[in-house]
């Protein structure tokens, strides 16, 4: 479990993603939505943040390798139509992780994502997890009260967060929409992310620019390197890298991590409907 959430946690919600499609929103999801989101005067303002990163449509779709194993696949969705709950705009994204090939016998994995995101906010409303992998099983529904700064995880739990609080998606395409234009090496830049109960500080350094080669092109990328937790799952806090893409939609492009037991490399293998033009190099 520590290894599944760590790695989830430093990777997806920095700025990659290692696991994650689904249905469309359900009646449940949207009754659920519309009881938490209740604007009155009564209730402070919601912040306005310019999403200048992506767009309703986007695709993102990853090959996950293990070692020299082409250990998996993950896709992340924009669903096309943004709703309307209770007079506010809403993203749902969505994603599905699954392994493949020899990997998946040894190893299953079949994992799902959602998260509601305010669209003038950008915070997120309600974040859905479902999670198989090898026998262990997580089911989570997190609604988040952006009024109140509280998460209820359900069972009568709830707990107080910071305010501008992320869930492990949402603060994928937060990090996305950070500005990085007068990023210095060694700048280190910050989310807070509620995961399993707990706020994470998710710190990344920057590190520089870099040419990177993948199966749709070269791109101009800006490399980080999250600050990671030494020992349990990393041997240094250099183990683990990431690089964006360098223009406005800011898309992970490669993750590398030396783990304990091993590599884990993320590469994109497709992208469409995006926001802005690409740093591709022609």
């Amino acid at each position: 479990m520590k290894l599944t959430k760590h790695i989830a946690v430093y990777t997806i919600s920095v700025a990659t993603a290692l696991a994650f499609c689904s249905a469309a929103l359900n009646t449940s999801k949207e009754h659920t939505l519309s009881q938490v989101i209740t604007p009155s005067s009564s209730l402070k303002e919601l912040p306005t943040t310019n999403n200048a990163a992506f767009k309703e449509g986007e695709v993102l779709s990853y090959r996950l390798h293990y070692g020299i194993i082409d250990a998996g696949v993950a896709v992340l969705e924009v669903k096309p139509q943004v709703m309307e709950v209770s007079g506010r705009k809403v993203y749902h994204i969505v994603g599905n992780g699954y392994s493949k090939g020899t990997f998946d016998f040894f190893f299953k994995v079949r994992d799902r994502y959602e998260t509601y995101i305010d669209k003038d906010a950008m915070l997120p409303w309600l974040f859905v997890r479902r999670v198989e992998e090898g026998g262990y099983k997580i089911n989570q529904d997190y609604t988040f009260n952006q009024y109140t700064n509280k998460v209820d995880i359900g069972g009568g739990e709830k707990f107080d967060v910071p305010e501008g609080t992320q869930d492990m998606i949402s603060a994928f395409y937060a990090a996305r929409n950070m500005d990085f234009s007068n990023a210095k090496i060694n700048d280190v830049f910050s989310i807070n992310s509620f995961v399993d109960k707990e706020v994470w500080p998710l710190k990344i350094r920057y590190v520089g620019k870099e040419e990177i080669e993948t199966d749709l092109g070269k791109f101009r990328c800006l490399k980080f390197r999250p600050i990671v937790q030494k020992g349990r799952i990393f041997k240094s806090e250099e183990d683990l890298n990431v690089w964006i893409t360098d223009d406005k939609n800011h898309i992970p492009v490669r993750a590398q991590a030396k783990i304990l037991v091993g590599s884990i490399k993320l590469d994109i293998t497709n992208m469409k409907n995006l926001a802005n033009t690409t740093a591709e190099i022609k």
